[in-house]
């Protein structure tokens, strides 16, 4: 058997066992692709450089082990393998933290929210920070900035604290155990935040992929906006300590778009293009945001 024929047989079972993707892949063959290929001690992208290879019995046994554990415990790849990518960057991670996939990453690459940016941009902070991934790429596409990591789990920052070292991002990167903004050291000219968002209904019906990963990263009261109402709380309570006069704030709010609107009607916002359309993140200028709160 070939290594391509190896991935092939374990899309099929994958198929088969009906598990969810969403974490890293979107369809059986990648997620097949990956556990194989990393089985096997292979890059993720050598698939073209290795797919003739032939496979041992003993390296079959071994990966359909892993196919079994990923169907039976229904973890996402990335908790098996310990490893996520973000625009191509690598991460570790564990149960400890929520796989890495927000689309902040795709605007920290693409240059899109560099218009509201300048060259007095020089403090980020990435609210939420996890595994630290998003901390890591801020840096990496803006090499004059510091940047804070700030998340309410010890855990999490265990893991941030890996990524940023692995990255050699120490100098840069200061990792901080915060509930919210509470012990944050601003002004910031860029805040970052892909928050707690999944509403109460959603959170019922994730797949079993989804509720492997730590709930306080996810849900977030009935209409999923009850961090981001406390966010905003924060920011117009005392704007001066959290955000520079041109400061802007990044946030990721997944599916929520309507439960957004509703929540905040006469914010004045900019939704970002991403590749999953242009519902999911969005932009609010500290102008905006403290004029909407003296109209409320």
């Amino acid at each position: 058997m070939t290594v391509l024929e190896l991935i092939e047989q374990a899309a099929v079972r994958l198929t088969e066992a009906q598990v969810g993707f969403g974490h890293g892949t979107t369809n059986a063959f990648d997620e097949a692709a990956w556990l194989v290929l990393w089985r096997l001690g292979h890059p993720v992208d050598a698939l073209d450089d290795v797919a003739d290879t032939a496979v041992s019995d003993s390296q079959q046994s071994q990966v359909h082990a892993l196919i079994e554990e990923r169907i039976q415990t229904r973890k996402p790849a990335a908790y098996l393998t310990h490893q996520a990518w973000l625009q191509g960057v690598p991460f570790y991670v564990d149960e400890r933290v929520i796989v890495p996939r927000s689309f902040i990453a795709e605007v920290l690459a693409d240059g899109s929210i560099d218009p509201w940016l300048s060259e007095q941009t020089r403090r980020v902070l990435d609210l939420c920070t996890g595994n630290g991934s998003l901390a890591v790429l801020a840096a990496m596409a803006y090499p004059d900035v510091t940047v804070d990591g700030a998340d309410i789990s010890e855990d999490a920052l265990a893991v941030a604290r890996i990524n940023v070292d692995q990255h050699g991002l120490a100098e840069r990167i200061t990792l901080l155990r915060s509930d919210g903004l509470q012990s944050v050291q601003g002004p910031y000219d860029l805040i970052l935040c892909n928050p707690p968002y999944v509403n109460a209904q959603s959170m019922k019906s994730l797949p079993a992929e989804y509720l492997a990963e730590p709930e306080l990263a996810l849900a977030s009261g009935e209409d999923g906006m009850d961090f981001t109402r406390a966010l905003f709380a924060s920011l117009r309570a005392d704007p001066d300590r959290y955000m520079t006069p041109d400061a802007v704030l990044v946030l990721e709010i997944g599916n929520e778009r309507p439960n957004f609107e509703r929540a905040f009607p006469d914010l004045a916002v900019t939704w970002l293009d991403t590749t999953s359309g242009a519902d999911q993140l969005l932009l609010i200028t500290r102008d905006a945001l403290l004029l909407e709160s003296e109209s409320a």
